[in-house]
């Protein structure tokens, strides 16, 4: 008798284990598609468009614009801009997520900006860096004991100081400002 007990006892908990893992399931197909849409607010000092497949935030002067990939829905409305994928596929998922960060840096650079730091270090050839702001050029003299000096044309939206090894690389856009280092 006790082993029909346990018996029954094994087979309730089998039957609740296939009903958990159906709920589960059924819980994890329901987070996907509640992911599967985001709602991005920005600040009312800003102001954005779509144009086709191109997503424009404008403040004041500053404007950045990004390309959005055919596999999502973007609407604006009003300081929301919604972002949708048509389906519920892994690399919709991962587009989403990616755009999604995009837009918020796009936002914070309007809002922020973006400051990267840099400490020009030497150990044998001492090393020199300056700004031109007439030629919009960025030049590194005697790198690693060369004699030609090291330019680079500094893109547009891109502000640089320099102050002895202590180099400032400040824009809205994080994307011009991270190409310079």
């Amino acid at each position: 008798m006790m082993q029909e007990k346990q018996q029954t006892e094994e087979q309730k908990d089998e039957v609740s284990e296939t009903q958990k893992g159906e709920s589960e399931a059924h819980k994890k197909h329901i987070k996907k598609s509640e992911k599967l849409s985001w709602e991005i607010e920005f600040p009312p000092e800003i102001s954005a468009s779509l144009d086709r497949d191109e997503l424009k935030i404008k403040k004041d002067d500053k404007e950045i614009s990004r390309k959005i990939s055919s596999m999502l829905n973007v609407k604006v409305e009003g300081n929301k801009i919604l972002l949708k994928a048509k389906k519920s596929t892994k690399r919709e998922r991962k587009m989403l997520g990616t755009f999604k960060a995009h837009i918020k840096n796009m936002i914070k650079g309007l809002t922020e900006g973006f400051v990267y730091k840099l400490q020009a270090s030497n150990v044998h050839f001492p090393m020199n860096a300056s700004f031109d702001k007439e030629k919009n050029e960025f030049v590194v003299k005697n790198f690693l004991g060369e004699k030609k000096d090291r330019k680079i044309k500094v893109i547009k939206g891109v502000d640089i100081s320099v102050k002895k090894s202590e180099i400032e690389v400040r824009s809205h856009d994080i994307e011009k400002a991270g190409k310079l280092p």
